[in-house]
Formats: structure tokens, sequence, C-alpha cells
């Protein structure tokens, strides 16, 4: 990726030599960097407050409600495994848009249920699934996307709302289905 990147830059200033345009290149890249640091500022903000939340939901015991009540969905989806509590708060997280507080509680669930995997070279169906699940998340509030149209400006960061729902819940769908019919394919082919 460094490559592409590097490449990118190396071919945006010839450009910029070639068609005499080097001191409007460096003014935008400069306006980039400042604008990035500008969105990474107002999105810590809204991360550090949600993952707040979700340490004060994980310490006053709303998640152990939050995983009986997703129990009965994540014990259909993963009936193998031990990785459940940790499937849970990584499911939570993604529900409320934090992928990145997402990801501890995701990489502790994998690396469990690759521990149960009886098939070294390739992952278990539970693994597939939760890869799959865990990408194309359902979000309920999403706090990434909110935090980055307000950082912009938007007069209106929560219309987006209702489009999210819709689309990550059919991104969902169509992605466990997906993951269901490959993995089964799959299982025919080694036999």
């Amino acid at each position: 990726m460094n490559y592409v990147w590097s490449g990118l830059m190396i071919i945006s200033v010839v450009f910029a030599i070639i068609n005499g345009r080097v001191e409007e290149t460096m003014a935008a890249c400069l306006n980039g960097a400042k604008d990035s640091v500008t969105v990474l500022m107002s999105f810590a903000g809204i991360m550090c407050f949600w993952s707040g939340i979700l340490q004060i939901c994980e310490r006053c015991g709303a998640s152990q409600k939050c995983e009986r009540l997703l129990s009965p969905i994540i014990r259909r989806l993963f009936p193998h495994t031990s990785a459940k509590p940790e499937i849970t708060m990584n499911v939570i997280s993604n529900l409320f848009g934090l992928g990145n507080a997402a990801t501890p509680s995701g990489i502790a669930a994998m690396e469990k249920m690759d521990k149960e995997n009886c098939e070294d070279s390739h992952p278990s169906h539970e693994m597939s699934r939760f890869a799959v699940m865990n990408t194309a998340s359902l979000q309920i509030i999403p706090t990434t996307v909110i935090g980055i149209l307000a950082s912009f400006g938007s007069k209106n960061p929560y219309s987006i709302i209702p489009l999210i729902w819709i689309s990550s819940s059919v991104s969902l769908f169509v992605a466990l289905i997906l993951e269901t019919v490959l993995y089964r394919l799959e299982g025919r082919k080694k036999k």
C-alpha cells in the first residue's frame, strides 16, 4: 500500500510540474493535511464519548443485559464456540457504529475461535461467519458517519440514520446468505 500512495504522490507532483501548478498542488497538500487533523480531532471526541458510554455499560451491567438480549441470535449464529461474550461485545460496539471499539473484542473472539478450530489450514464456518458479520455490521447509531458529517459542517448529520439502517441491514443479510452458500459450496468441493 505504501507503494501505491508513494506512486500517486510522485505522479501528482510530476503532473503539477508539467502543468505549471506546483504552488496550487503544495497549497492543496497543506490544506488537506490541516483538514485531516481537524476531522480527526472532531472524530476523536465522538469516539471517546461513545467508548466511554460502552465502558460505563460494561461496568454497570448493561452489557450483560444486552448479552442476554442478543444471546438467542448469537447462540443460533455461533452454536459451537465459547467466544460468545466477545462476539456480543463486538456486535454491540458495531451497533453503536464504533468500529475501532469493536476491534479488541473482535480479535479476542477470533483468537478463541481459532483455538477451537479443528481445521488448522482453513477458518471454521463460525470464524468466516463472524468475519463477514463484523465487516458488514448492522449499525443503529452510525457514530463515525455522524461525526464526519458534523465535522464538515452538516446542518443535520443525523438525517442519514434511516438510510444507514436500511443499507446496513441489507448488506448484513446478503453477506450472511452469501457466506453460508459459499461455505457450503466449498465443503462440497472438499468431499
